[in-house]
């Protein structure tokens, strides 16, 4: 439901603009009002789960979530509706940040916490390429409004269900066992601040002195945060947990990965609706094969491949497969066919994704102790939200540069734009090209995941099937 939310309002965006009277310059904070809190939030959001009790404060984050998606529903002009959305940003946060320290927890045996990893995978993955199909068939046929309340429902069932499932956990014992709040306000303005430069970078330029000082200032935020995470009794953020090279490499990539993922969904949205010329539901019905082929690989496929092979194997040779797909994809030819230009790469993208996400996740998660889990989940999504707006950024950059130039040169518009398409494929081929090998450089001590002898006499042992952090820091 986040994930999807976080598609969904792009292909509304037109409807919402005529229907609110939005000006062009303030249609953009639609998207940003969300993001930031939602990239701020999550880092303090996954500790208070480790605190508090991750059942009461996912729980919690989705009642808020779905109650701002109703009020969004509502809205009546501009200001209401970035209002909510900011709002409906933190109960995504809220929300979100424990749900992989929650599964981590929930399914302890090896070959059940691959699977539930699995499943965790495509939901994110699965919702990315979803959202702009659902978000078509709303507009189109109902109005922009029901992008919105959508959730209200879906939120209602998720809260009954949880209180019903999810098993109570107490936590640490509470707030005062280790809440660190200036180092919660630290990072929390950090990270809002530095994702509003980065979305605000595009407009205002790289270069250009208001880009310059709130980036300086975000860093600085963030430094000082570093700092009192590393002098203070109870951090929020344990630097000890770098200290596992599965847990800093899997986030390292995650990050680069999530980088050059968001210019298929970005970019190739574009694609076929500038240059192949499909309207908005049928570009969402476009990526409904990556959902699929995801769905495949990552709820059946990738947890025997792991069990099988082990995790550093998979997860090589999902981002071989995804750096494959963004190389076919710079080949699109102005006059291309979808069957042939566009579907075959966005099928070995599924394929690629669904193997190396589930095994990078359990790479990372396998690391950490379950006291943990909590803000290890905040991190990594907090990498994936970090990662997705300055890759989208940086790939905007070069596509608006390769873009003006062919333009001058007296290429056409389609030409033009699908040269800018192109040079963006090729910088996220090359992002998760270096994720493959810093993958490779860092992970070379640790323990992959159970081979098959291996996984039976650990098994008989007792042992947890997950990875062991076997580096020496």
């Amino acid at each position: 439901m986040i994930v999807i939310d976080q598609n969904i309002v792009n292909v509304a965006l037109p409807a919402v603009q005529k229907g609110l009277g939005f000006s062009s310059e303030n249609l953009v904070w639609v998207v940003n009002a969300y993001v930031i809190p939602f990239g701020g939030l999550l880092l303090l959001a996954g500790r208070l789960g480790d605190l508090v009790g991750r059942r009461i404060i996912f729980l919690t984050g989705i009642t808020l979530f779905s109650l701002a998606s109703l009020l969004c529903g509502f809205a009546t002009n501009e200001a209401m509706l970035i209002v909510f959305r900011f709002v409906q940003g933190i109960g995504g946060a809220i929300a979100s940040a424990c749900v992989l320290g929650m599964v981590a927890t929930m399914f302890t045996e090896g070959r059940e916490q691959a699977q539930a990893i699995g499943a965790y995978s495509f939901a994110s993955a699965g919702g990315g390429a979803v959202g702009p199909l659902l978000g078509g068939v709303l507009t189109d046929s109902l109005s922009w409004n029901w992008i919105f309340f959508i959730n209200a429902p879906i939120g209602a069932v998720l809260v009954l269900t949880g209180l019903r499932t999810v098993k109570k956990d107490s936590g640490k014992g509470g707030l005062s066992k280790g809440t660190d709040f200036l180092g919660a306000f630290l990072v929390t303005a950090g990270l809002m601040l530095l994702v509003y430069t980065i979305v605000g970078a595009e407009k205002s330029g790289w270069g250009s002195a208001l880009t310059l000082i709130l980036g300086a200032v975000a860093l600085a935020l963030l430094a000082g945060f570093i700092y009192r995470q590393a002098t203070i009794a109870q951090p929020l953020l344990p630097l000890r947990l770098f200290r596992s090279r599965s847990l800093t490499a899997a986030n390292i990539v995650q990050f680069m990965m999530i980088a050059g993922m968001f210019g298929l969904l970005f970019f190739g949205t574009l694609y076929v609706q500038r240059v192949l010329n499909y309207s908005a539901l049928e570009a969402g019905l476009g990526f409904v094969p990556i959902a699929v082929v995801i769905a495949a690989v990552s709820l059946g496929l990738s947890a025997r491949v792991i069990m099988k092979f082990g995790r550093r194997p998979v997860l090589f040779l999902g981002l071989v497969l995804i750096t494959l797909a963004f190389v076919m994809l710079s080949f699109a030819r102005v006059d291309g066919v979808y069957a042939v230009d566009f579907l075959p790469a966005t099928l070995v993208m599924g394929l690629g994704f669904g193997l190396a996400a589930p095994a990078m996740m359990g790479l990372g998660m396998a690391a950490v102790e379950p006291a943990d889990a909590g803000i290890a989940s905040g991190l990594f999504n907090t990498t994936q939200q970090i990662g997705g707006a300055i890759g989208l950024t940086v790939l905007s950059a070069f596509v608006t540069s390769r873009t003006n130039t062919l333009t001058a040169e007296g290429k056409g518009a389609k030409e033009a734009m699908l040269g800018g398409y192109h040079v963006a494929f090729w910088v996220a081929a090359a992002l998760v090209f270096s994720a493959l090998i810093i993958a490779a450089l860092m992970l070379r001590g640790a323990n992959g995941g159970a081979a098959p002898e291996q996984a039976q006499q650990d098994s008989a042992g007792g042992e947890d099937l997950g990875d062991k952090d076997l580096a020496v820091s």
